[in-house]
């Protein structure tokens, strides 16, 4: 299986860099690239007097829809010159309605690159979009950290290995990018002796990837920090890996938001791409 179908969403002009990453890779990949422009309006009509919401509610979207047409006209002129597959769709919605609206899009993907929602520079829609590609789409995402890519992208490929669903589902989603790797390791931090993989932690899972022709290698990795996003930015750097594939929100999004999480925490942190499934 190849990535033959990506998609990425932008909705500001700042995003270039992240369109830039998906012509990369879709390049490599020789697939078909899907850019959706997005317009949103953040207006909140109970909150305006009575009569005013219908004016404002009108206005807000004229300038949601204005900036979506200006922006797949950027990107139209941007992939004019290019040499791969390419489309792009513009549309308006609502904070409330990007759920629907993403899902629906990257359900239909291989692949959804984006930028790290948890930064300065990211937009604030940047959250909503990741996590409507990662829940209702059940899409592998690509997160690129302000949109650029290593030279070397995906040669050696870090996978923080937690015996869960959520990261095995990375693994199959990464399998392309695995199989043309140099060199896989798979990262086990402090691993409970009564775990399903018991005294072999990375085992089966090496097998796996062994038989797709994967160079894959073990390392178990002791609990030295405080935070499980730490130990695996630190291994990654160690390693000189360029990529790190792992599961996406174990816990639930409103525990993580309250009280963080190794997902919400290495995208916030880490400087290297993560491509993460659930």
């Amino acid at each position: 299986m190849a990535y033959k179908s990506i998609l990425t969403v932008v909705s500001t002009e700042g995003h270039q860099r992240q369109l830039e990453a998906a012509i990369e890779i879709t390049r490599r990949e020789d697939a078909h690239l899907d850019v959706f422009c997005l317009g949103v309006d953040h207006s909140q009509t109970g909150y305006y007097y009575a009569g005013a919401s219908a004016y404002v509610f009108q206005e807000s979207i004229d300038k949601a829809m204005a900036a979506a047409e200006d922006l797949e006209a950027s990107v139209r002129k941007r992939l004019g010159s290019e040499d791969i597959r390419w489309s792009v769709e513009s549309a308006v919605a609502q904070v409330g309605g990007l759920t629907t609206l993403i899902g629906m899009r990257a359900r239909f993907s291989d692949l959804v690159v984006l930028t790290r929602p948890y930064s300065e520079n990211a937009s604030p829609d940047a959250e909503a979009v990741t996590e409507a590609a990662l829940f209702e789409g059940a899409a592998a995402v690509l997160i690129v950290p302000e949109g650029k890519l290593p030279a070397d992208f995906g040669s050696r490929i870090l996978i923080a290995w937690s015996q869960s669903e959520e990261a095995m589902t990375a693994v199959r989603r990464a399998m392309p990018l695995l199989k043309a790797a140099e060199r896989v390791e798979i990262a086990v931090v402090d691993p409970s002796p009564h775990g399903p993989e018991r005294s072999d932690p990375g085992g089966p899972l090496c097998q796996m990837l062994t038989r797709h022709g994967v160079k894959a290698e073990i390392a178990v990795l002791a609990r030295t920090l405080p935070q499980i996003s730490d130990i695996i930015s630190h291994r990654a750097t160690e390693i000189g890996a360029n990529l790190i594939v792992m599961g996406a929100y174990g816990h639930s999004r409103f525990r993580e938001a309250i009280l963080g999480g190794t997902t919400r925490n290495m995208l916030g942190k880490t400087q290297l791409p993560i491509l993460m499934a659930r």
